[in-house]
């Protein structure tokens, strides 16, 4: 991460206190000296204001050139010690940057600086111990470079933390939206194994009314009343499906039990009933197959039994369900196609199948769906026991 990456905007209180700063540490370095300047040499006291001046002024330049403001400030301090302040804030403000190559040679200069200053622009009467001199100027040299180091390592870790909330909170966002739609298709396919099973009933007896006028009272009331049945239960189940959508309290009751092995015997039934012929045998021990595995097993023969009476109505569907946990659970689904075009033809659909093939490989599965030499139509699913 650069440094211009994590040097924060700075505010206007920022920026007055930082000025507040610099002015107190001018004030406590000039203070020794303007007393002499004023009265002895008049012009340095003229130089060390102005030059004091330029460097505040400079040092509102350190963000964008940091090293030429932090050698501006430390040749300034040579003969003006009112430029203290801002080239103790421009050697700070570098030290954030935390780059050894631009830090080690502005210590150096800065020490170069002091030991000239102290040399030949010091007060006269001003005599100190060598030692507590310079080891006053190295003391305040490594507490500026190590708060500036401190400040930098701060602000970086601060960034980085502002850039990880921000990487996951778009990645939450991104996941929900990726949620949203899987559950969206979860849905879709779900309204379609719910409902084309019921409507392709619906439209196999509306056809039969349409076209047979040799049918009596009685089995025309029938056919009516297996339709009311039919759309009443479509119905039911759509309001089910669609409950999941609904956000407000009390609009979605909670979900129906799933699929059990018994409504695996009653969806042939219920077919057989509704006209089909079905040949059903099943070898397996359905009781104790994953649940979930069993949930894809019901839709997969749903959606098959639905196209067998949508696309050949008067065909005897075979089903064929077999396996155990060591070598799964295998449906084979066969019926022949029709001899002759229908008189009514299906709306298109297609989404079955793809829902079949969804649904199978979210279970790890396998399936084919082949029209053979001899004109049939086979529906081969295969699941593993656990999902």
């Amino acid at each position: 991460m650069r440094p211009e990456d994590y040097q924060p905007r700075l505010s206007a209180a920022s920026h007055v206190w930082r000025l507040a700063l610099m002015l107190l540490i001018s004030a406590v370095a000039w203070g020794s000296r303007v007393g002499y300047q004023w009265e002895q040499a008049r012009w340095w006291f003229v130089a060390d204001l102005t030059i004091g001046l330029l460097t505040y002024v400079a040092v509102w330049f350190r963000r964008s050139h940091p090293v030429a403001v932090a050698t501006f400030g430390n040749l300034a301090t040579v003969m003006s010690a009112s430029a203290a302040g801002p080239a103790t804030l421009a050697m700070v403000s570098l030290s954030t940057r935390r780059r050894w190559p631009e830090i080690i040679p502005q210590v150096v200069l800065a020490l170069v600086c002091g030991v000239v200053a102290e040399e030949f622009f010091n007060v006269p009467d001003v005599a100190e111990p060598w030692i507590l001199r310079y080891g006053i100027m190295l003391t305040v040299i490594a507490t500026m470079v190590a708060w500036g180091m401190y400040i930098g390592s701060r602000r970086e870790l601060l960034a980085s933390w502002r850039a990880r909330a921000i990487l996951a909170e778009s990645e939450r966002d991104a996941e929900m939206r990726r949620a949203r739609s899987v559950e969206r298709a979860q849905i879709a396919r779900e309204m379609h194994d719910v409902l084309a099973h019921r409507i392709s009933t619906v439209s196999m007896h509306a056809g039969a009314l349409a076209f047979r006028e040799d049918l009596g009272r009685d089995e025309i009331r029938a056919t009516a009343q297996t339709i009311h049945e039919t759309s009443r239960l479509a119905l039911t189940e759509l309001r089910e499906v669609l409950g999941v959508l609904r956000e407000g309290p009390g609009d979605a009751d909670p979900e129906s039990p799933q699929a059990v092995p018994a409504d695996l015997d009653a969806l042939i039934e219920d077919n057989r009933r509704n006209g089909m012929r079905v040949e059903y045998l099943c070898t397996a021990d359905l009781s104790a197959l994953s649940p979930a595995v069993f949930r894809t097993l019901y839709r997969c023969l749903q959606e098959a039994l639905t196209n067998a009476r949508k696309h050949a109505p008067a065909a005897t569907v075979t089903v064929r369900i077999k396996g155990d946990e060591s070598t799964g659970v295998d449906l084979l689904v066969d019926n022949p196609l029709p001899l002759r075009a229908e008189t009514v033809t299906p709306p298109p659909s297609g989404l079955g199948l793809v829902g079949v093939a969804e649904r199978v490989a979210l279970s790890g599965g396998r399936h084919s769906a082949v029209h053979t030499d001899d004109r049939h139509f086979v529906l081969h699913v295969w699941l593993p026991w656990h999902p």
